[in-house]
């Protein structure tokens, strides 16, 4: 109870100290702002929470500013701390009365969503591919941008026209997501690669693909930043990503190692 007084009263001076500043600055991107910096600051991490359980919330493995001016660091933290947190502690709870599932991991379980009991099939599907699309998400970023080099640059070249065009497709793919969703490029076992997008927290992980890269298309990755234009985002993610880790999965893949 202390702690939602503590939070309406904190959101309260924010929205205050916004109207101060005019009726422009009275926007939903003011109001999004100040309701996000409060939640960051005042709500309890969601870490201690979601520990409990076979499966756990990866590191994020560089700072929570690595990504700007591309990604905002506030973004950054609440994606990573709130909401991958929220999928794996959901996760968690689900399989708690299931030991033999949870043994299995993230990747093994998700495409066996058939075998899951009914009960909960749907939590499995939605916290258990958003943990398994955070974990690859975080893995390739925090780099410089650029381009892709050797094997995967000739793959891009074969399979996608070229990564100017690979680029457009992607874009135009994740600019078309109806809602919340992401788009992906898979990898086969031969190192073919093909453009997947899904809806909600799907992943061909779910078909028994393999996933080389993918884009967050949900609004939490982007609107702090970029409100509502998802094009802008899908533009300047290209500079964050790190070709380097691609390349390595790339390879995992096809020496059939590649995980989530």
């Amino acid at each position: 109870m202390l702690l939602a007084i503590q939070l309406l009263s904190v959101l309260a001076h924010s929205i205050f100290a916004t109207i101060q500043g005019g009726p422009d600055m009275l926007s939903r991107r003011a109001l999004f702002r100040a309701a996000a910096t409060t939640m960051v600051f005042a709500a309890p991490r969601l870490a201690a929470a979601q520990a409990v359980g076979p499966y756990a919330l990866p590191a994020l493995p560089y700072a929570f500013d690595a990504n700007e001016p591309h990604i905002d660091a506030m973004t950054m933290q609440i994606h990573h701390d709130r909401h991958h947190a929220a999928y794996v502690a959901n996760l968690n709870g689900a399989v708690k009365d299931y030991p033999q599932l949870a043994t299995l991991a993230p990747d093994a379980l998700i495409a066996r969503l058939a075998e899951i009991p009914e009960t909960i099939r749907s939590v499995v599907r939605n916290s258990g591919g958003g943990h398994a699309n955070h974990t690859m998400f975080w893995q390739i970023m925090g780099g410089k941008g650029g381009n892709p080099s050797g094997t995967l640059a000739a793959a891009i070249e074969r399979d996608l026209g070229g990564f100017e065009a690979f680029k457009a497709s992607f874009n135009r793919s994740g600019a078309g997501v109806f809602g919340s969703g992401w788009v992906f490029v898979t990898v086969s076992r031969e190192g073919k690669l093909a453009l997947a997008p899904r809806s909600n927290q799907d992943t061909p992980l779910m078909d028994g693909g393999r996933v080389l890269l993918g884009n967050d298309m949900w609004e939490h990755a982007y609107y702090l930043k970029y409100q509502n234009r998802r094009p802008d985002y899908l533009t300047a993610w290209w500079n964050v990503l790190d070709w380097s880790k691609i390349a390595a999965r790339y390879d995992q893949a096809m020496a059939g190692t590649l995980g989530v």
